[in-house]
């Protein structure tokens, strides 16, 4: 028989089997084959403890990418048939306009892990990594194209309540807060090592978000971090010093959710005392209150320029505010059941009521048509904001429980200055889905959609 390894190769084989069976206490083979291979007092225990558990990794990775490997060819053969039964016709119609596109059931991949409910979701703005945080008091991340788990981050004492991918340009981190009091931060590029955790809250930090640059008062571009917590205020960081540089009251009571605008200059609040706020980031001071839910508010966002046109025909204006301008128009969702749109006045614009428990989190469409809405009565429902907020679509049993949150993939950019968007907003730095140094540059909408459940699972609806 041919030898396919080469001396060293077969060298490391054997040491490793030696060393596999020494540590499984099969001492009379590990024995027997040290004697065959000749290897005398060189394998030591030094020696031992190196190749201990190389076998063991090899075989893991050699079937990790078996699978990989069996699941692209699986897909390159339905792409194939496909191509086979095709028409032009077919063809033509099979053209995903991404700026249409909606979930649809069934969901690609379910992810159970987690050992408690799911709190939240950040999607990774370049690689195909998805965070998910829990009331297990962990962390975890998931390849959401293979549907795999990653790694387990622990670090929290207590439930995990929101997270978010973002910083300073080429230095992506996560950040996570607790109903430990703490916002820690994360460094992918080290393994998910804690770098930095930051104190300060005096009660449950609910809420985290990275603060696109252009923020009024920024120390560096993409160094900001806002926090939201049950002590009623909202904290802002800088992620290089770990310092608070502004501190926000106004709210009566537990602040639940926070939302950036896409340039970084408002940032949307809202929580127990029913009221939502909007601030100016820069001063700190408000700008406007929104009233009119009658339940604590779950979450809120504010709406990416993509929207104006059809927002600004919903509030009776004649011309859309110009793509340039943020902090416009705004949702935000309630235990109420309903869902409220307004501009940036603190006029009400529309109420979408179709959704029979809590709305726990809502997302605009980035294509602008639509917002989307996931809630305790299971369901995620598809709003149509060029047909005055209707419901077009309903995912019924989406989950088997509450459906607690939602995120959807950030677009990616591009040309010459390629780079990923805002996460889970589907905007980017510049209002008009253009970088702002690159004029050139053009959005791609990811059709990727991810929802987390009480059930402890998290599922990916995709194209």
């Amino acid at each position: 028989m041919s030898q396919l390894l080469t001396p060293r190769q077969a060298e490391e084989l054997h040491k490793s089997i030696i060393a596999y069976l020494t540590s499984t206490k099969l001492t009379s083979s590990a024995s027997a084959l040290r004697e065959e291979l000749a290897i005398g007092d060189t394998f030591d225990d030094a020696t031992s403890k190196k190749y201990e558990g190389l076998l063991e990794k090899k075989w893991t990775s050699v079937v990790r990418l078996q699978k990989k490997i069996m699941d692209l060819e699986t897909r390159c053969q339905s792409l194939q048939t496909a191509l086979d039964t095709a028409t032009p016709t077919s063809l033509s119609s099979r053209r995903l306009d991404p700026t249409t596109w909606l979930p649809r059931s069934p969901a690609r991949h379910t992810l159970p892990s987690h050992r408690g409910p799911i709190t939240a979701l950040a999607f990774h703005p370049t690689f195909s990594s998805l965070a998910t945080a829990s009331e297990d008091s962990t962390l975890k991340i998931w390849d959401w194209e293979l549907g795999e788990l990653e790694r387990t981050i622990k670090g929290h004492t207590n439930s995990v309540l929101d997270c978010d991918y973002g910083g300073p340009r080429g230095g992506v981190l996560l950040a996570s807060c607790s109903h430990d009091l703490t916002v820690k931060l994360w460094d992918p590029s080290e393994e998910y090592k804690n770098i930095r955790t930051l104190p300060g809250h005096d009660h449950s930090v609910s809420a985290v978000r990275f603060v696109p640059s252009g923020a009024a008062g920024a120390p560096a571009s993409g160094n900001l971090l806002v926090s939201a917590s049950r002590d009623k205020s909202l904290r802002i960081w800088d992620v290089t010093t770990g310092y608070c540089v502004k501190t926000l009251r106004g709210h009566g009571d537990w602040v639940r959710a926070v939302s950036p605008s896409f340039d970084g200059r408002w940032l949307l609040s809202a929580g127990n005392d029913q009221v939502a706020r909007l601030w100016d980031a820069g001063s700190g001071e408000v700008k406007a209150t929104f009233l009119g839910h009658e339940h604590v508010i779950e979450c809120c966002a504010l709406a990416p320029a993509a929207t104006y046109v059809h927002l600004a025909s919903m509030a009776g204006l004649k011309k859309a505010p110009p793509a340039s301008s943020s902090g416009e128009f705004l949702a935000t969702g309630s235990r109420d059941k309903s869902i409220k749109i307004w501009d940036a006045r603190g006029t009400l614009i529309k109420t979408l009521v179709g959704h029979d428990n809590w709305v726990r989190g809502v997302v605009w469409h980035p294509g602008g048509k639509y917002l989307l809405s996931v809630s305790d009565d299971k369901t995620i429902r598809c709003w149509d904001l060029s047909q005055e907020g209707k419901c077009v679509k309903t995912i019924s049993d989406a989950h088997e429980h509450f459906v607690s949150c939602m995120r959807w993939a950030p677009g990616v950019m591009k040309g010459p200055t390629a780079g990923a968007l805002t996460n889970g907003t589907g905007t980017g730095g510049a209002a008009d889905g253009k970088a702002k140094d690159d004029p050139g540059g053009k959005e791609t909408i990811r059709c990727v959609i991810a929802t987390g459940c009480v059930d402890m699972s998290v599922r990916i609806f995709a194209s």
